[in-house]
């Protein structure tokens, strides 16, 4: 079969076929690139269609991570979940135990604005997932570190709790047996001097001229001044830990600037100098600048009855002594 004829029609004959070296070497290059051709498109259609062993395992690992990513962000929700428990713990209870500043949630869950840190994962493969996650670790972690520093500060302050609670403005300045019933106390009051409503930031206890006033509460001795208006002769004590009471319309002192006092201690005595209608003392509670009502604040030295008493007649709307 491979003899090849060719008719002649001249000759009415046959004729044998003769093949040179050029049939044969354009037959073998029309074969070699015809199969190059097939080749090659076969490898192109296995590659879109089928998945080499290489990026199979890719492909399992890839699935892997992404399902090791949704792990891990359950995962963070708990913690976040226990992180706010921890923080709603700090804000209402311990800060308020130790009388520590309230974190504001602005620094609390204060978050990374400006440049963007995460433009280096942008590149890669479900990088919304991997930014998604970063950030939510870099909130955590800032949460976190927020939460040790307050636990710092509680810490700190645990350790002079006994040094806080001998601060506390918590006994009477004066003693007797009728402040009780003629006290005028914290609030809107009228002036005896105008006769109007007018805010009343403490509590009046009338006694003799010359009777002790004490400090109510651990302190140093911050500032003494003497006016023929106002206040007159009186007394500022910073307790510390946000305290500071004020003794008013003194007759005399028995303290210097400075000078740190003890609860009980005689720091002046009764007199009605200043804006004063009658001896008296006028007596004020700051807390952290503020003024705030001192009958929350005495409760080593009365009963649960006398405590009633003070609330009943101080809440009268009555005329205050200054």
């Amino acid at each position: 079969m491979k003899v090849k004829y060719v008719y002649n029609s001249e000759t009415l004959s046959y004729h044998r076929v003769k093949r040179d070296i050029k049939y044969y070497l354009s037959q073998i290059s029309l074969f070699t690139a015809s199969s190059l051709v097939l080749g090659v498109l076969i490898f192109f259609l296995f590659l879109h269609f089928f998945d080499s062993p290489k990026e199979r395992k890719l492909l399992r690992e890839n699935s892997r991570l992404i399902a090791q990513y949704e792990i891990l962000n359950q995962k963070f929700d708990q913690v976040q979940l226990v992180l706010e428990d921890v923080q709603l713990r700090d804000e209402n209870i311990y800060r308020i135990i130790y009388q520590a500043d309230s974190i504001p949630n602005a620094v609390r869950l204060a978050g990374f604005g400006g440049v963007n840190r995460y433009d280096y994962l942008e590149n890669l493969d479900n990088a919304d997932l991997v930014v998604h996650t970063s950030k939510k670790l870099d909130i955590i972690m800032n949460q976190l570190y927020v939460q040790s520093k307050s636990f710092d500060e509680i810490a700190s302050l645990a350790q002079r709790h006994e040094e806080m609670l001998r601060s506390i403005p918590a006994i009477l300045p004066i003693a007797g047996k009728d402040w009780l019933r003629k006290s005028s106390g914290f609030g809107w009051r009228i002036d005896p001097h105008y006769k109007t409503q007018k805010m009343h930031y403490g509590i009046d206890y009338p006694a003799h001229p010359g009777t002790n006033v004490f400090t109510t509460g651990d302190g140093v001795v911050d500032e003494i001044k003497v006016s023929s208006w106002g206040f007159g002769k009186h007394i500022i004590i910073n307790h510390g830990f946000g305290y500071k009471t004020i003794y008013a319309h003194l007759t005399d002192f028995n303290v210097y600037p400075g000078q740190k006092v003890k609860r009980g201690d005689i720091i002046g005595f009764v007199g009605s100098t200043g804006k004063s209608t009658s001896p008296h003392l006028h007596y004020e509670v700051h807390v952290k600048g503020i003024p705030v009502n001192p009958e929350h604040y005495v409760f080593m030295d009365i009963t649960d009855q006398q405590f009633e008493e003070m609330i009943k007649f101080s809440s009268i709307n009555n005329q205050a002594f200054d």
